[in-house]
């Protein structure tokens, strides 16, 4: 892939095919995720904090960190995919590096190998407090581009 800026936009056809994707996802929308940005290999989706996605001490669960890390990630991919395709998860791994504390989450996920049929990404979440931003969660995934298979 070749190197982009860090707040390119997709194109309008892209981002709406992404954003028509994101709709159909029924746990997004369960979280309170948001597609924040959407540019060619790149996506960020915010999670609010509340008292739905919270775990006992309070802080995001890893569950709601490690699902929106995933989707941005998979959605990353899929503004580089076909028209006509869909994009699944074939593996991820992610390490929670501090406590997700803060007044909102936001996932980055950036391609970082392109491949016909594979494509790896890298994922990012950073708890967002004030104007302070802490990274609590890396990893890698990798997806597969499923061709002539739209999404239902």
């Amino acid at each position: 892939m070749q190197a982009q800026t860090l707040h390119e936009e997709a194109s309008p056809e892209v981002q709406a095919r992404i954003r028509a994707s994101f709709e159909r996802q029924g746990l997004m929308g369960h979280l309170g995720a948001q597609l924040s940005h959407i540019g060619p290999g790149r996506v960020h989706i915010t999670l609010p904090h509340r008292p739905e996605v919270s775990q006992q001490h309070g802080y995001i669960h890893a569950g709601a960190t490690s699902t929106i890390a995933d989707s941005a990630g998979g959605y990353a991919a899929f503004t580089l995919f076909p028209e006509n395709s869909s994009v699944l998860t074939v593996e991820f791994k992610i390490n929670l590096l501090a406590p997700a504390a803060g007044d909102s989450l936001e996932a980055v996920g950036t391609v970082l190998k392109f491949g016909r049929t594979l494509t790896v990404c890298q994922l990012e979440v950073f708890a967002l407090r004030d104007q302070a931003k802490t990274l609590v969660a890396t990893g890698q995934q990798t997806l597969i581009c499923l061709h002539e298979r739209p999404e239902r």
